[in-house]
């Protein structure tokens, strides 16, 4: 069984912030001064649920730097430095094997041709999930499912077509359950592998970020809260609509992890 989540990685936005990628969206002007401040308030978010903050080192060069966990995947205590699919992110990576050896984590890399954007792998407790998207491609997935064997979970790849990552449209709840937004993603793939699914009623719910037993939802999406709610859950609602106009959902601004046993003891 995973531990639990104590740490949480995360960048601060560049002063760049309103030049960042987007492929999906149209661009639209972003005021800098709230993303900044909406973003503070995610941290102080993570901080309030006990997670220790980490900071990658600043990329104030780097637009979409403070989407971290694109650049960073961690599972259990494999971590796996990415090679974004955007060539304007791969500056991002400068400094992570630092992080990572702090941490006491084992290293990997993704290695060209190989593309992967952490945005495109979800875990949950027997899958691991690819997202074939724009960002990601075959030989990333390929390259990363050679850690199975260590992991004991089974790969699989997704079709991602209308968003930018795999995780714009599905992500994992508490109880290993599955919410996405349903015409962006095979729903019916995921309930043939076990999985119960529910969907979003907003197409920004079907990126949930879980914190222990808490489900954080972006604000703009009230119904699926109060659904999630319905069902049991705990659910938390933050601002993120500056910083979703550059594509960002609730779980790329961080990367949840467990540091190594000689890290927590050291």
């Amino acid at each position: 069984m995973a531990k639990p989540f104590t740490h949480a990685l995360i960048r601060y936005p560049s002063p760049q912030v309103a030049r960042g990628e987007v492929t999906h969206l149209a661009r639209t002007p972003l005021d800098v001064t709230r993303a900044f401040a909406q973003h503070a308030n995610y941290v102080a978010l993570l901080r309030r649920h006990g997670l220790q903050v980490i900071e990658a080192p600043a990329a104030p060069t780097c637009p979409d730097g403070l989407f971290v966990e694109d650049v960073l995947v961690v599972i259990d205590e494999q971590a796996i430095i990415t090679r974004p699919g955007a060539v304007s992110r791969r500056g991002e990576l400068e400094g992570l094997e630092t992080i990572v050896n702090t941490l006491d984590l084992f290293l990997h890399r993704i290695e060209a041709p190989g593309t992967l954007d952490g945005g495109d792998v979800l875990v949950t407790r027997h899958h691991v999930f690819v997202g074939h998207s724009t960002r990601s491609n075959h030989e990333g997935f390929a390259q990363l499912s050679a850690l199975s064997a260590p992991l004991v979970r089974t790969f699989v790849s997704l079709e991602v077509e209308c968003v930018l990552h795999l995780k714009s449209a599905v992500t994992a709840l508490p109880d290993g359950s599955l919410i996405a937004a349903a015409d962006l993603i095979d729903t019916d793939r995921l309930r043939s592998l076990g999985y119960q699914v529910h969907h979003a009623l907003e197409p920004s719910a079907g990126d949930v970020l879980c914190l222990g037993e808490v489900v954080v939802l972006p604000a703009d999406a009230p119904r699926s809260a109060q659904m999630l709610r319905a069902l049991g859950f705990t659910v938390e609602l933050i601002d993120v609509s500056e910083l979703q106009k550059i594509e960002a959902g609730v779980t790329c601004m961080s990367v949840l992890l467990s540091p190594g046993a000689k890290a927590q003891t050291a």
